[in-house]
């Protein structure tokens, strides 16, 4: 029975790192930007498809593919912010919300235009059932294992760049107060760009592991949207550290409810979220 509970607790865990990949992208565009970008979760699926596509279809080894995918989504992201975001990003939160509202729209209608209602799924080979031993019957999977590692990785790449690079001082200094960022000369258009840049990045590694971890749809966007909403809300606006135990914290809450009764697994999820944003409304680390 212990080991039966050890096993869900670190499965728990390495869920998280997926969640925390999820939600990276959004608590740089809450925390940083100052805007909450609806689309995300869909531009997520539509990264996943944009792998499918590479690897499947297409024939580009997997992680040549993945290279090129990040690569991809950071362009179509600093695009995106520069010829549209950027355009309303300064009259109020409403219209950000409107227009990515439009782009999760457009994303979901294409999607079910070009490839149905029908799931999709990249297959990984033998990293699907690759495992390794902790003890007789505890064991890791070598893929919720790399997804981990690479959470923390990102999230460690994503920290330095904001908070020990001169750049990373000047965006913070943007979406601080453009206004005085504007008059002192700093290129405020270009930063939020970089930052979206970033969101860009973040969105194509989420896509490349969730493209190989389940199946995904047209219509699976808004569900990855609210993970990663509850997990920057319990970590804290702006804190990337925070996303990541707030993954964790959603990971073993889905993992233990699911041992009681597999319709508790999401259900327990929010219940955690609820209780944990009752008692601490800025989330547990929130940046100032």
């Amino acid at each position: 029975m212990t080991s039966i509970w050890l096993n869900q607790i670190i499965q728990g865990i390495l869920v998280g790192g997926l969640y925390a990949l999820y939600a990276s992208g959004l608590s740089l565009s809450v925390g940083i930007l100052r805007f909450v970008n609806i689309a995300h979760g869909d531009l997520i699926i539509l990264a996943c498809f944009a792998q499918f596509l590479f690897v499947v279809v297409f024939g580009i080894p997997p992680v040549l593919a993945a290279c090129v995918l990040v690569v991809v989504c950071a362009i179509v992201a600093w695009l995106m912010q520069k010829y549209l975001l950027d355009r309303i990003l300064h009259h109020g939160i409403m219209p950000t919300v409107l227009v990515t509202f439009g782009i999760s729209i457009c994303i979901q209608n294409s999607l079910l235009g070009v490839f149905d209602a029908d799931s999709r799924k990249v297959p990984a080979g033998d990293l699907d059932i690759a495992s390794v031993a902790l003890t007789d019957d505890v064991f890791i999977g070598v893929l919720p294992m790399l997804i981990f590692l690479s959470a923390v990785a990102l999230i460690f790449v994503l920290n330095y760049f904001l908070f020990s690079t001169q750049i990373g001082t000047r965006i913070r200094a943007v979406a601080e107060n453009p206004d005085t960022a504007n008059l002192m000369g700093l290129p405020t258009g270009r930063l939020y760009a970089v930052s979206m840049a970033m969101v860009g990045v973040s969105i194509g590694l989420t896509a490349v592991f969730l493209s190989i971890w389940t199946n995904f749809d047209a219509s699976a966007g808004q569900s990855r949207l609210l993970i990663a909403f509850e997990v920057v809300v319990l970590g804290g606006l702006g804190s990337l550290w925070g996303t990541l135990i707030g993954g964790i914290i959603l990971g073993v809450a889905q993992a233990v409810g699911a041992q009681f009764d597999a319709g508790w697994q999401a259900l327990s999820g929010h219940i955690v979220f609820l209780a944990i944003f009752l008692v601490r409304p800025r989330g547990l680390f929130p940046r100032d």
